[in-house]
């Protein structure tokens, strides 16, 4: 446990001291609100992947790119972090003062699918993005938004990469595709047994093998008959987003691209 939490600290230096250009802020305005988020382009002119990256509630899109960094371990690719808009929590933020996601279709008005819609058509506008490769990953909160956006915008994603979050009951599964999920066995937020339930369901979905094999330290892979594996990276702490995590999940999305 001790050289995981090293790992985590030494990932995130690296993160800290090697941050790509500096992003364009950019500006939308979906059913008359202002929205907001980071945009981090490759220097390349050719077809990007892009890669959307949902921050937890109570977080911003700025500590989202410092923490995660995805600019830095795929700079081929454009990486969009959003802002979101404050909203109500499960547990803390009741009065829904601090920024977040919403948690299923139809909750504040579908204005979250709404802003991703919008930077997608945005993207496409301003652009050359790989539409084959379009991914989703977020963290607690934006766990939860990118399961919803596996649930609502299954056609407009290759893959998704959902953490430190689990599949709420009113989340229909629609569309089987390929997932890595990550997590704390310590979580006291999204508790372990529930994510571990989440999990499941996703496997089974996806017509996952019940066998896992390992695909490196802490990352198990249950292959699936429908092309559409399920991958997850388990580390031993608590409600966080671990920075080892980054290359993992750009790995996994790198291997799947969208083939229907």
């Amino acid at each position: 446990m001790r050289a995981l939490i090293l790992g985590f600290a030494a990932a995130a230096a690296i993160a800290a001291n090697s941050l790509a250009a500096e992003p364009a802020l950019t500006k939308f305005t979906v059913d008359g609100i202002e929205r907001e988020a980071l945009i981090f382009l490759p220097p390349t002119t050719n077809k990007a992947p892009v890669i959307f990256a949902f921050h937890g509630h109570g977080g911003n899109m700025r500590f989202a790119a410092a923490g995660m960094a995805f600019q830095n371990s795929w700079p081929e690719a454009i990486v969009v972090y959003p802002q979101g808009l404050p909203t109500p929590g499960i547990v803390l933020d009741r009065e829904g003062k601090k920024p977040g996601w919403q948690r299923e279709a139809g909750q504040e008005g579908d204005r979250d699918l709404k802003f991703v819609d919008a930077m997608l058509k945005t993207l496409r506008e301003k652009y050359s993005i790989d539409e084959n490769r379009v991914y989703a990953t977020g963290f607690s909160n934006g766990g939860l938004f990118s399961y919803l956006l596996l649930s609502q915008r299954p056609d407009v994603f290759a893959a998704f990469a959902p953490g430190g979050a689990v599949l709420l009951p009113q989340v229909s599964l629609t569309k089987a595709r390929p997932v890595l999920h990550y997590g704390g066995r310590s979580d006291q937020l999204a508790k372990f047994d529930k994510q571990q339930a989440t999990i499941e369901k996703i496997r089974q979905f996806n017509g996952c093998a019940e066998q896992g094999e390992s695909c490196g330290a802490n990352c198990t892979l249950y292959p699936s008959s429908k092309a559409t594996p399920v991958e997850t990276f388990i580390h031993p702490l608590g409600h966080m987003y671990p920075p080892a995590v980054t290359p993992v999940i750009v790995n996994f999305f790198k291997q799947h691209p969208r083939t229907s």
